[in-house]
């Protein structure tokens, strides 16, 4: 409901009632100036971008305290988010004064100190919020759509592949238990929160089959660690070679295992162990066995090489990955598969050695007559 009358001033008073029943006024020396205003926002109503008064003066600050804890979220999420938003430099704009240069401003500030995945984390996350706001009606569009992002590095210039040489001196140089670690992260591309998590009972022998099911991280409140389910709901069975089978039976008769929920790895106080643990040991592997340093996920990423080198298609790598998507493998490893040029190559040098094998045939008949 939207009128216009004239005061006895002059002035023109255009007035509405919004979706909660409030009415909103403004003063206006010509009448004309008056109806543009209530068109304006009976179209920004009909469109969805209708933003009430009252609420333009919310912050980014009080919205993110009123909506985050609704979400559903685990607790790694929940830390990334809380992170980012209290980082935020347009925490305490309110929404109403919100512009895109806010985000710009902060982006470029980023960029001066963290590195450019970090920077895109940041930014996405504080977006999931803004964009949350934008469906509650409390900002009209998202400030930071279009922003111009650091560039990252790509795929095949940021991954660091280990050679065989090098997967082979850093297992040497592991101590015992620490080889299975590795062998796992290796051979089966488990995370170091999976690997840590694993238990006997996730070892089906006969079927040569290994089940992701819990995750171990750093824990809070007092607790060492805290188990959950893998990331990105990443349950999965991966199918393990005989020699990895008998890695893992080694592990269980002579390193042993802890708990009742025997555990494969065991940390302090009998808990699995967590981030910081491995990667003492992994630091001192690395040191141990000479080799330039790399990182443990860099054995995940080990795996998926080798996968893609066997022929494995884009599917059997995202299941044994545990990639929430193919699209996520693709991202991540498309540069490791063999194009359309690679394929041509391959097809005529195939074409070329069935030639040449008949020449060859050809002549030897010919010389020996």
């Amino acid at each position: 409901m939207a009128s216009i009358r004239q005061r006895p001033n002059g002035k023109w008073r255009a007035r509405y009632r919004d979706d909660e029943g409030r009415e909103h006024s403004r003063h206006f020396d010509r009448k004309r100036d008056g109806q543009d205003w209530l068109t304006e926002v009976a179209a920004r109503r009909h469109t969805g971008t209708y933003v009430a008064p009252s609420r333009s003066t919310t912050t980014l600050a009080s919205y993110y305290a009123d909506w985050s804890p609704r979400q559903i979220w685990e607790p790694t999420t929940k830390v990334a988010m809380d992170l980012a938003v209290t980082k935020c430099s347009f925490l305490e704009v309110p929404f109403g004064k919100l512009r895109r240069s806010h985000v710009e401003a902060w982006v470029k500030s980023m960029s001066d100190d963290l590195q450019p995945s970090t920077v895109h984390t940041r930014v996405n996350n504080v977006r999931a919020t803004l964009r949350a706001a934008v469906r509650d009606r409390y900002l009209a569009e998202d400030p930071a759509e279009g922003v111009v992002l650091p560039r990252r590095r790509r795929a095949d210039q940021a991954m660091r592949l280990p050679t065989p040489d090098e997967m082979r001196a850093v297992i040497d140089a592991a101590e015992p238990w620490f080889k299975t670690y590795v062998r796992l992260a290796a051979f089966a591309g488990l995370r170091l929160g999976e690997a840590s998590g694993v238990q006997v009972d996730d070892v089906a022998w006969l079927e040569r089959t290994l089940r992701v099911r819990r995750q171990v991280q750093r824990g809070s409140g007092g607790q060492a660690v805290r188990v959950s389910a893998p990331k990105y709901g990443s349950e999965r069975t991966v199918p393990i070679p005989d020699e990895l089978a008998r890695d893992l039976s080694w592990h269980v008769s002579e390193v042993g295992v802890r708990g009742d929920e025997r555990w494969l790895f065991v940390g302090s106080a009998g808990q699995p162990p967590h981030g910081n643990t491995i990667y003492y040991h992994w630091t001192k592997t690395i040191e141990a066995a000479g080799v330039e340093p790399f990182k443990l996920h860099d054995c995940r990423h080990f795996f998926a090489s080798g996968l893609i080198a066997a022929g494995c298609d884009v599917v059997t790598v995202q299941r044994a990955l545990g990639h929430r998507s193919a699209s996520v493998t693709l991202n991540t490893y498309s540069h490791l598969w063999p194009n359309a040029d690679d394929r041509t190559r391959s097809a005529t040098a195939g074409l070329m050695r069935e030639v040449a094998g008949d020449s060859a045939d050809s002549l030897r008949t010919t010389a020996a007559e």
